[in-house]
C-alpha cells in the first residue's frame, strides 16, 4: 500500500509542477485561459508576483519528490507529511480568499495523499 502513498504524493508534486508553469513561464498566456476571473488587463502587470507564486509552489514540489527519494521511511514519512501540510493549509486559504475551486484542485488532492501516508508509510 505504500506504492499508492507515493503515487499520491507524485501526483500532488506534478500539479505543483504545472502551477510552477502556469505562474512562472506562462502567466500571460495559458495563465489567461486557467485564471477566467482574473481580469485580463491584470496579467502582464501581475506577471512578477505570479512568477514569485510558482516559485514557492515549486519548492512544495520539490520537497514532496525529495520525500519520494528519501531512503529512511521515518524520515520520509515526516518529509512528506510536512510538504502535504503545506499544501493542504495553502489550499485552505486559498479556497477561503481566492476561490471556491482550489478546495477541489488543490487542497482535496493534498489531504487525500496526506491521509494515505498516515496510513500507509
Amino acid at each position: 500500500m505504500k506504492i499508492i502513498a507515493s503515487i499520491l504524493i507524485a501526483l500532488v508534486a506534478i500539479e505543483h509542477i504545472y502551477i510552477l508553469w502556469i505562474e512562472m513561464f506562462a502567466w500571460t498566456t495559458k495563465g489567461r485561459a486557467t485564471f477566467k476571473t482574473f481580469p485580463a488587463e491584470l496579467f502582464e502587470p501581475t506577471k512578477n508576483l505570479a512568477a514569485n507564486q510558482g516559485l514557492y509552489n515549486g519548492f512544495l514540489a520539490a520537497g514532496l519528490i525529495w520525500s519520494l527519494l528519501i531512503g529512511d521511511a521515518v524520515w520520509a514519512k515526516n518529509v512528506a507529511m510536512f510538504f502535504l501540510g503545506c499544501v493542504v493549509v495553502a489550499g485552505l486559504y486559498g479556497g477561503f480568499t481566492a476561490g471556491k475551486a482550489i478546495f477541489v484542485k488543490q487542497m482535496l488532492p493534498a489531504a487525500i495523499a496526506l491521509c494515505s501516508v498516515l496510513i500507509w508509510m
